[in-house]
């Protein structure tokens, strides 16, 4: 039984090296299939579907109010604005943020704008549905739609 035993000489500092570029290659391999994988964005589209039913489901005609001004609250951060809705018999005629101070029109730049966008297609639609806003202050005005929709609850006959 004679074996012969063959020794094999590895450098420890090749095997490190060789193990660390492997890892960062597989690494490299893993990050860019992730970084250029399609992604898919199933909640946020289920979010934004909903809040778009929520306005658009519950928002009713302006004919048919009790003519007079309703208020609703708008929570913006943790600051509560009142937002009041003019409504004559049969149509609104304004809407407006009473309590708006410098800090929050600093901090939330967009409403201004957004209200100032409702107002303007306010006395041309016949519902609050129907009313458009760019894709710059979507969300704004979507929180302001829902806002006049509870406050018109209370107007209906």
């Amino acid at each position: 039984m004679s074996s012969k035993t063959k020794i094999v000489v590895l450098k420890s500092k090749e095997l490190i090296y060789t193990g660390i570029f492997i890892l960062l290659g597989i690494l490299l391999i893993v990050l860019l299939i992730y970084m250029f994988s399609p992604k898919k964005d199933t909640k946020n589209k289920q979010i934004i579907t909903t809040e778009t039913a929520t306005t658009t489901e519950s928002l009713e005609t302006f004919s048919g109010y009790t003519p007079g001004v309703y208020t609703s609250e708008l929570n913006l951060g943790g600051s509560t604005l009142l937002l009041s809705v003019s409504v004559d018999g049969d149509r609104v005629t304004g809407v407006a943020i009473d309590n708006m101070d410098e800090t929050l029109t600093a901090m939330y730049p967009l409403v201004q704008p957004s209200l100032d966008e409702i107002n303007n297609q306010i006395g041309m639609v016949s519902s609050i549905k129907d009313i458009t806003y760019s894709s710059d202050n979507k969300y704004t005005t979507i929180l302001i739609l829902d806002a006049i929709d509870d406050a018109l609850k209370d107007a209906s006959r």
